[in-house]
């Protein structure tokens, strides 16, 4: 896909991967609808020439904002992006069932639902991209954080049936698997990370070689562990 003129809506835009991806398809010509919840952030997009939806992507009604903003408005290209962590460890203290309900909402609920509000709009553009970032961790689960690995491994199951129901159309579904990259969510973590900026960067370059999967970084090697033993990937993933 050529990504100059096309429109992409991006959500979670306004830090980390989002918004060095904005940085990215707005100096390759696209034109990016961003969403975020940060004032700050907002702001700082809407004065680097983005457009920006503000809105909180963990209910419904973040959903619904962002439909009735866009109306009747066409996009090329929807990139699910936004999400959102949860502390979820019984061996550290009793979880939080709302808190992990907002993260399960913000990271499969929501991308679902924009889906389904978009994709027929998107199969009538001449060539369009759904683009949902998962995780390595949707390959094989890390012990701590139980919730926000089942939320990435339902998208990631969600994007390969999507896929094989909208093979022959004009919408190409990208599934993007980052490892850790160097973002507010992973403040304060020891691992190495890679950087947002190449994050993006590997995730376009997908986009425009239409490409139905991402694998970034350190995941191509998560990727062929699970594949030779997936029993050994878990081993490896449960203690990270």
């Amino acid at each position: 896909m050529r990504l100059e003129g096309k429109t992409v809506l991006l959500t979670g835009g306004t830090a980390g991967i989002g918004e060095a991806m904005a940085h990215q398809l707005k100096a390759k010509g696209a034109e990016v609808i961003l969403t975020g919840r940060s004032s700050d952030g907002l702001a700082r997009m809407r004065d680097a020439g983005f457009e920006a939806i503000e809105t909180d992507l963990s209910s419904p009604a973040g959903v619904r904002t962002i439909v009735d903003t866009l109306g009747e408005r066409e996009i090329d290209v929807l990139i699910n992006n936004a999400g959102q962590g949860v502390d979820h460890d019984f061996r550290e203290a009793p979880p939080d069932p709302d808190a992990a309900d907002d993260c399960i909402y913000a990271n499969l609920n929501t991308p679902i639902r924009l889906i389904a509000a978009f994709v027929e709009q998107l199969k009538g553009r001449p060539q369009a991209a759904i683009v949902n970032v998962t995780s390595g961790l949707a390959i094989a689960p890390r012990a701590g954080g139980p919730v926000y690995c089942a939320t990435k491994a339902g998208l990631r199951a969600y994007t390969q049936a999507i896929r094989a129901q909208l093979a022959g159309t004009s919408v190409n579904v990208i599934e993007a698997l980052p490892p850790v990259v160097d973002t507010q969510m992973t403040a304060g973590r020891a691992n190495r990370k890679m950087p947002a900026e190449e994050c993006a960067r590997q995730i376009i370059r997908a986009i425009e070689q239409d490409r139905t999967e991402a694998n970034v970084g350190m995941v191509k090697l998560l990727k062929a562990v699970h594949s030779a033993s997936p029993a050994l990937a878990r081993r490896i993933m449960l203690k990270f």
